[in-house]
């Protein structure tokens, strides 16, 4: 028996999300707790699942909040460094009047680029059930290395293998230096969250379900959900492709970590059905919840504190019956 649901790895950082004007007229930021792969990992803690974080902070102001954070959620930290000679990965985050965002990133370098193959505690990757990542922690040498040593170990370990590619091209030098790694990425899994946005980038294909085909023939991922915003999702299983609405709400303020609680739903119900066994009913299910979760998610400044209650989700599903 293995004593974490989920592991995560990857980057832990500050978003500076925009939170009015201030009497001189200037933008008031708020620092909300973020990142991809703890936004997760608070919504599995929401729903009950043990859970640590592998991954680098600065020894700042920041980097303590972070770790204080992630304590208060009930993420284990045994895993996180504090680096006294990195600064923590902040990003500003701008949303429109539809919801969307803009990120500008100050993390060159930032202290999650900076965790290394020897930082890991294999023990730990060894211990859990799902193992997921991103690819931000590819984007540079030393953190790409260690992420790709962790996923070795985890594959080892008999772990699920879980990733979301979270693209974000300003972190990247090129592109296409982005694309060869979210290959690579994919290529490792055995359960894919992916965006509509990204889908059609990374494959060249408009209609989502030639994506998905595409990516089908050249990788052998079990289970595979698309993520499409106001249009709902969708969930591809062996023969299957099931597809449920999304829940709109008119009190949705922005998107920050919709995709990672939705993501993390998923994981969820992949812990609580397996991998071998999912059907449509399940599939449905697990849609479901995943899109309530994530749409309430909207409604809420920052992400990795806010995540819903698995009984507040289920009453939100309820009441839109």
């Amino acid at each position: 028996m293995k004593n974490f649901d989920v592991v995560a790895l990857g980057e832990l950082l500050i978003d500076f999300t925009d939170n009015g004007v201030s009497e001189q007229g200037n933008t008031i930021f708020e620092a909300n707790p973020g990142g991809a792969p703890c936004n997760v990992l608070a919504m599995l803690n929401k729903a009950g699942r043990k859970t640590a974080f592998i991954g680098k902070v600065g020894q700042d102001i920041f980097g303590n909040k972070l770790k204080a954070t992630l304590d208060e959620v009930g993420i284990d930290t045994s895993n996180l460094i504090l680096d006294e000679d990195a600064r923590t990965t902040l990003a500003f985050v701008q949303t429109f009047e539809d919801g969307d965002r803009d990120f500008s990133f100050y993390r060159n370098p930032g202290a999650d680029m900076m965790l290394k193959k020897e930082d890991l505690h294999e023990d730990l990757i060894r211990d859990t059930k799902i193992f997921h990542y991103g690819t931000l922690s590819l984007t540079h040498d030393d953190v790409r290395e260690a992420t790709k040593e962790a996923i070795r170990i985890a594959k080892e370990s008999g772990a699920i293998i879980s990733c979301d590619p979270n693209l974000r091209p300003p972190l990247w030098k090129t592109l296409d230096d982005a694309w060869v790694q979210v290959d690579y990425a994919i290529s490792q899994c055995d359960v894919l969250k992916i965006s509509d946005n990204e889908i059609q980038w990374f494959t060249g294909e408009e209609d989502f379900d030639a994506g998905i085909a595409k990516l089908r023939s050249k990788y052998n991922i079990p289970l595979i959900m698309l993520s499409m915003g106001r249009d709902g999702s969708r969930a591809y299983y062996k023969d299957l492709r099931v597809e449920v609405a999304p829940f709109i709400q008119e009190s949705t303020i922005e998107t920050t970590g919709a995709g990672d609680t939705f993501g993390a739903c998923c994981l969820h119900h992949v812990l609580k059905y397996g991998l071998d066994n999912l059907d449509e009913e399940k599939l449905t299910e697990m849609l479901t919840f995943a899109n309530a979760a994530a749409s309430i998610v909207t409604t809420r400044k920052g992400a990795l504190r806010v995540m819903p209650e698995v009984e507040e989700v289920e009453n939100f599903i309820a009441s839109r019956k």
